[in-house]
């Protein structure tokens, strides 16, 4: 209880500074900053907490039973939520005589904590739109909805993400009996089967609603599995291209008349002619259709963008050098 209470403490204090009004000038910054106080006040508040896991923001401010069901009902001795008005009341006694904002915000006699405490009109009752369900899952309450969603990475090679490929995933989720999350009755493995699609980015999310963890009164959390990319030892994604780098000697950089062979995702080798004019050090060559596929769009591709780096002599002998002078005169 004591860990799960220091990570709402943790989460009230890096929204409340991030909103604070004499801080945040954005306009609704001052609502959301009421909003979190709200949800402080009942995150703090074991009875409170229950009631709103249970039953949600309605549940709350009728007394503690379900919607609609009026004060009188539930089995909470008809608990009846009414924020006090002042979020500014909320944060002084939360950071007492801690002066947060001392370093961090502002310099010496401008603690954002001026006539604005007591000068704030009242206004009690819960906002009109759905901030405080909002800012109670930021802060680690669940409400009559999910629980936010739990998410992991898979790693995928560039070679899966061009193809697309299926992958199967272990995971086990706990089912509680207890609202809060303290403690859980029992746990179920299951594979889930992520069906990776060809030219998926590193970022793409695939959710898998009602998977996760079970609490009592609300949806089962969802899983939410984020595509990254394993580093390549060839290539390099950009977007729907794929970057590659050679490189030729100078003699050939200078004199033409060759070419260059690039290998690609599929193991195909394309040539590259390079004429007879000459190669600058950084030259890029476009290979059209040879980059992942558009996975919106299928049949398309992006492109391979080829990248010609010289390599230079360490040095060069007396005879060399006078034969470059002569060839290059100034």
């Amino acid at each position: 209880i004591n860990a799960e209470y220091g990570v709402i403490k943790k989460a009230y204090r890096k929204l409340a500074l991030k909103y604070h009004p004499d801080k945040n000038k954005d306009p609704g910054a001052e609502e959301k900053f009421k909003e979190i106080a709200e949800a402080f006040e009942v995150l703090n508040d074991p009875e409170k907490r229950q009631i709103f896991d249970q039953y949600g923001e309605e549940g709350l401010k009728g007394g503690g039973g379900p919607p609609g069901s009026g004060p009188s009902s539930g089995n909470f001795n008809g608990t009846h939520f009414t924020f006090h008005g002042n979020p500014f009341a909320t944060f002084s006694s939360f950071f007492g005589d801690e002066d947060p904002f001392q370093s961090a915000f502002f310099g010496p006699n401008m603690s954002g904590m001026g006539p604005n405490i007591s000068g704030m009109p009242n206004m009690g009752g819960f906002p009109s739109g759905p901030g405080m369900s909002t800012m109670f899952q930021q802060m680690g309450g669940g409400g009559s909805s999910s629980r936010t969603p739990a998410e992991k990475e898979v790693y995928l090679t560039l070679e899966e993400l061009y193809q697309g490929c299926t992958k199967k995933m272990k995971i086990t989720r706990s089912i509680f009996q207890d609202p809060h999350g303290l403690s859980a009755s029992r746990q179920e493995e299951k594979i889930l089967t992520l069906d990776i699609k060809p030219g998926w980015k590193e970022g793409t999310k695939m959710t898998f609603n009602n998977e996760g963890d079970v609490y009592p009164g609300k949806k089962a959390q969802d899983i939410v599995f984020i595509v990254r990319q394993k580093p390549h030892s060839v290539f390099t994604r950009e977007g729907n291209d794929i970057l590659y780098n050679t490189q030729i000697p100078l003699g050939d950089a200078l004199c033409g008349n060759t070419e260059i062979v690039v290998p690609t995702i599929t193991k195909e080798k394309i040539p590259i002619p390079i004429g007879d004019s000459t190669v600058k050090p950084g030259s890029k060559r476009k290979i059209k259709g040879y980059g992942m596929p558009l996975s919106k769009i299928p049949g398309q591709y992006g492109d391979m963008l080829v990248t010609i780096n010289v390599e230079f002599p360490d040095k060069l002998s007396p005879q060399q050098k006078s034969a470059v002078r002569e060839m290059f005169p100034k």
